[in-house]
């Protein structure tokens, strides 16, 4: 029997209505990720990958589509059942650290008020706050305020506190977003260690071109839709070499549109319309150089 994926999104749409204007966030969005998994979420702003995000996690309500996470049915949720799956089955962290963190009070006792909402014994309780603190390594940290520590101590603690409800998937919105380099490699180490310690599947949204030394599988989104995913794989040549080889896949949809790399259109000087190339077991793409009359 086919192990079901933990996020499946089928034609996702989000509009925004403000007076009259609207805007399309999503515009169809497909993806499927895996339970396990650690993904990337990349593209330009306004691209709608924070806006999935939102979705995914139930922080907002898709206008039309479907989105499952872990069995659940998002767009058919009450607001009580959104409320419950966010404590129960899904964890987040924010860029913003303010929003992760009740400022005045430290960090253990942010991590203590999470732990009290959830059903089970005291001890149990106890136990598992222990279990977050001590992965991801932050035991000195517990009687300090968010404020007090460096951005990547925030951030570290942020992902215990979204890890001690014990979800089956954690949502991160641009976690390196205000950290330097070696802060960021920290928190990407951290969201690693999570997967691979927890199996909790992983799904974030960023920025960060280093992220890709810590993922197998980057998917882009580009006006409202997958584009591109990227996956990544290790070889190991005859001298015992080690070497990462990653592959380029362009997304096609259910109804066979699919939109190629931006940097190689604008390279091949392809616009308006392009010629196919038909064969046996591959279709070409070239641009329309003969330049047909219109």
């Amino acid at each position: 029997m086919t192990t079901p994926p933990m996020i499946d999104c089928v034609d996702l749409v989000r509009i925004y209505r403000t007076g009259d204007i609207e805007v399309q966030a999503l515009q169809g969005l497909n993806l499927t990720v895996a339970a396990g998994e650690l993904t990337a979420i990349v593209g330009a702003s306004g691209s709608g990958k924070s806006t999935l995000l939102a979705i995914l996690s139930a922080l907002d309500v898709a206008s039309a589509g479907r989105a499952v996470v872990a069995g659940h049915d998002l767009l058919a949720m009450s607001a009580r059942e959104r409320a419950r799956y966010r404590r129960e089955t899904a964890g987040f962290v924010w860029q913003q650290t303010g929003r992760n963190f009740l400022a005045d009070l430290t960090i253990g006792d942010n991590i203590d008020l999470a732990a009290s909402l959830l059903p089970g014994s005291r001890r149990a309780r106890t136990q598992r706050v222990r279990d977050v603190v001590g992965l991801l390594s932050i035991t000195e940290l517990t009687d300090r305020r968010p404020g007090d520590v460096t951005g990547s101590e925030r951030q570290r603690a942020a992902i215990a506190l979204a890890l001690v409800n014990d979800p089956r998937v954690l949502f991160a919105d641009e976690p390196t977003g205000d950290l330097d380099e070696r802060s960021s490699t920290e928190v990407l180490e951290a969201m690693a260690l999570v997967n691979s310690e927890r199996g909790v599947t992983v799904l974030l949204v960023t920025h960060d071109p280093d992220v890709q030394q810590f993922v197998r599988r980057t998917v882009q989104i580009r006006d409202g839709r997958t584009s591109t995913e990227v996956f990544r794989t290790t070889e190991v040549d005859a001298d015992g070499t080690h070497r990462r080889i990653a592959q380029e896949y362009a997304v096609l949809d259910r109804v066979g549109r699919l939109q190629l790399p931006r940097a190689e259109i604008e390279r091949l000087g392809m616009r308006d319309r392009v010629r196919l190339g038909i064969e046996e077991r591959h279709l070409e793409i070239r641009p329309d150089d003969e330049g047909l009359e219109r």
